[in-house]
């Protein structure tokens, strides 16, 4: 992937939140800037401009001047703190933001002689808080807005990406949801709870808990609970996915990879059919 620094913007009042402090908000279980922070975990330096506050990895903290100046002054203090020719800029209240999206800017930011690359949401709607920017345009756009403005409190957004050669990228239809209010909240909190997505989002919840980076086959370990649980009892479905990932941590000296899962699965899957079989031979 491109080098690239981010930066999350975690500040603002969240008014229309009654004053919550919306980066720390959960959805399925994990913090709304959590969830901003592991779509961008491959970034050289992450500056989070706001409030300290736990998070799930390191990153920078850094304030604007004067706080609550808007995301421009926030913009203006994060950028202080990155050195990659692309900076990443995010807000913090972003739920369905994923790596792909990330990437997609990334790789539209580095055609041609462009400035950077925002998302365009479902309406159309340019959104400059989900946007890829080269260091050097974005550094300079920013100290002239400042000169002009005797600073950059309070400036709308637009004064800088009207300024930059931008290209434009459709990502998916919730790439660039972002929570305003407890509505918003609300409509997140059942997506994710829907039956296409809620596998993944509490494994990848539970990962995220327990500080593991694994990507496993999870068909794998769901038809290995369903062979146990069929083929000897119940009980035996999460016992035996306990024991197969149990067996793959040993057997790679704790550094699981999928293979070694992989290899568990299918040891404890000949046994279910195995044990089945027994019982079906007279």
């Amino acid at each position: 992937m491109t080098a690239y620094d981010a930066i999350v913007l975690a500040g603002g009042a969240a008014k229309r939140l009654g004053g919550a402090d919306k980066p720390a908000v959960r959805v399925g279980g994990r913090a709304l800037l959590d969830r901003v922070l592991a779509a961008c975990a491959d970034a050289a330096t992450t500056v989070v401009v706001g409030g300290r506050r736990p998070t799930t990895r390191a990153v920078t903290w850094t304030r604007e001047e004067p706080q609550g100046g808007g995301p421009l002054a926030a913009l203006g203090a994060g950028v202080r703190h990155t050195s990659a020719e692309r900076v990443l800029v995010l807000s913090a209240d972003l739920p369905f933001l994923r790596e792909n999206t990330v990437e997609a800017l990334l790789a539209a930011a580095g055609h041609g002689d462009r400035d950077g690359a925002l998302c365009v949401d479902q309406d159309g709607r340019d959104q400059p808080l989900v946007a890829v920017y080269r260091a050097e345009p974005l550094r300079r756009e920013l100290a002239l807005l400042a000169t002009e403005h005797g600073g950059l409190a309070g400036l709308p957004l637009r004064l800088l990406t009207h300024e930059l050669d931008l290209a434009r990228v459709e990502a998916g239809p919730l790439a660039s949801f972002d929570c305003d209010t407890w509505e918003d909240i609300a409509t997140a909190r059942a997506r994710i709870r829907e039956h296409g997505t809620v596998l993944d989002e509490w494994i990848t919840a539970v990962k995220n808990e327990l500080g593991i980076e694994l990507d496993v086959d999870t068909g794998v370990l769901l038809d290995l609970a369903r062979d146990a649980a069929h083929s000897v009892a119940r009980p035996a479905a999460p016992l035996t996915t306990f024991l197969v990932g149990y067996a793959a941590a040993k057997a790679s000296d704790g550094g699981v990879g999928p293979e070694a899962v992989a290899e568990a699965a299918r040891k404890a899957t000949a046994l279910a059919l195995r044990w089945a079989d027994e019982t079906e031979t007279p």
